[in-house]
């Protein structure tokens, strides 16, 4: 039986994707019984949504996949003006023309395997209806009709801003739904990454909605190319940092080869870290930094003449465990990967009071998968009861704490799921 708590997330996810079909399908029924209204711009707009979702993001997860989708679905929504001529579209064919669009345009990622999940298509329907709602509806009575040069600019930027601002905030609840992780960093981690591509997003559609004010149509190709070529900015970047990552998990596969430690032990250590992490408020640098020192938290072991048995060096004495984690440190710091990573190898054996949190997780979680790695049934209570009668001085307990959370929420969603 899943607890309350376990099945909250659940109904807060099956909530959004209910809100998204129903706005959709109403939306959908409108526009199906008036039929569309200004068709050019119908067809641009929705070619523009739809290029954007063919171009969208298969790589690394990054906050916004089709970048130049949102901001053409965005300025769709917050076009008063075509060419100096009012527009007639309302909210309801704003939303049909996005969604059937985006649908078309994830019809080859689907095909792949690659589709997007439902989450995408919610909250692309959900920032669309809400920027929609704030200026179709208003902008159709006439209230921004005298509005002009750049007090109507601004207009345009603080509703996309407010857009952005929701978007964030539905992922958060997204990603909160789906994985458990709080609400609170996850949120937090949105709102910085708005700074990034969140501002290209909503100086793209801004730019888009007044050029096409002015001159029509003709501007959408023209504007939109700087957030194209963002995108592959972007891209280039993450396959930078997957390359770095891969290079620091071969690194950390040494200890595997070599035999000092049982395979997959560092992989196990770095996931379940990263999860404590995130349990504890962690953003997503410093979750990236904790990730990195747990995957080389063993690598001072290759400096050993005599391998530890198994790998276990929970069990070692201080005076041990703190020689093998300065080597390890040493060994980071020729590598060239970030002090700060090295920093945390090289005191996971301090005294717990004087370690920084990340040293702190990586220990227990170290430690937590050494003792429960051949305990069979019921192990991992048994190994949880010892660090949290360790907590006295050789673990944090918060820590141990966060990764009993975090324990009890994987397998709720294992629950869940089957």
């Amino acid at each position: 039986m899943s607890s309350p708590g376990a099945r909250r997330p659940l109904v807060l996810l099956r909530t959004l994707h209910g809100l998204a079909a129903l706005i959709a399908c109403v939306c959908l029924g409108v526009t199906l019984r008036t039929g569309l209204e200004d068709r050019r711009a119908a067809l641009a707009f929705g070619l523009l949504v739809t290029v954007g979702e063919l171009a969208r993001w298969t790589g690394p997860q990054v906050r916004e996949a089709a970048p130049l989708g949102a901001a053409g679905a965005l300025s769709y929504a917050l076009l008063g003006q075509d060419a100096g001529q009012p527009t007639a579209h309302g909210v309801a064919q704003v939303v049909s023309v996005v969604l059937a669009a985006s649908l078309v345009g994830c019809v080859p990622h689907i095909a792949r395997g690659r589709g997007p999940t439902p989450d995408h298509l919610a909250r692309r329907v959900l920032t669309v209806a809400c920027a929609a709602m704030c200026f179709q509806s208003l902008y159709g009575h006439g209230t921004f009709g005298h509005w002009s040069g750049p007090a109507y600019a601004l207009l345009l930027i603080t509703l996309l801003a407010v857009s952005e601002l929701c978007d964030a905030v539905l992922a958060a609840a997204l990603a909160h739904s789906r994985t458990g992780w709080p609400f609170g960093p996850l949120l937090r981690d949105e709102l910085r990454a708005l700074p990034g591509i969140g501002s290209a997003v909503c100086a793209t559609g801004a730019v888009m909605a007044l050029g096409v004010a002015v001159v029509g149509l003709w501007a959408l190709p023209v504007f939109c190319l700087p957030l194209l070529l963002a995108q592959v900015s972007l891209r280039r970047y993450a396959a930078v940092r997957t390359t770095y990552r891969q290079t620091i998990a071969s690194l950390a596969r040494a200890t595997e080869i070599a035999g000092y430690t049982p395979a997959g032990h560092a992989r196990r250590v770095a996931a379940l870290s990263r999860a404590v992490g995130r349990e504890l408020g962690l953003s997503e640098p410093d979750l990236t930094v904790l990730e990195y020192a747990a995957l080389m938290h063993d690598i001072g072991q290759l400096s050993l003449v005599d391998p530890v048995p198994a790998g276990a060096t929970a069990g070692l004495p201080a005076a041990e465990q703190r020689r093998i984690a300065l080597l390890g440190g040493a060994v980071v710091r020729r590598t060239g990967v970030a002090p700060s990573v090295a920093l945390i190898v090289e005191r996971q054996a301090d005294p717990c009071p004087e370690q920084p949190l990340a040293a702190r997780i990586v220990r227990a979680v170290n430690a937590y998968e050494e003792k429960v790695r051949d305990a069979g049934p019921g192990g991992a209570l048994r190994a949880l009861e010892e660090l949290r009668l360790g907590t006295a001085g050789d673990y944090a307990p918060e820590v141990v704490e966060a990764l009993a959370r975090v324990l009890w929420n994987q397998g709720a969603a294992r629950e869940r799921l089957g």
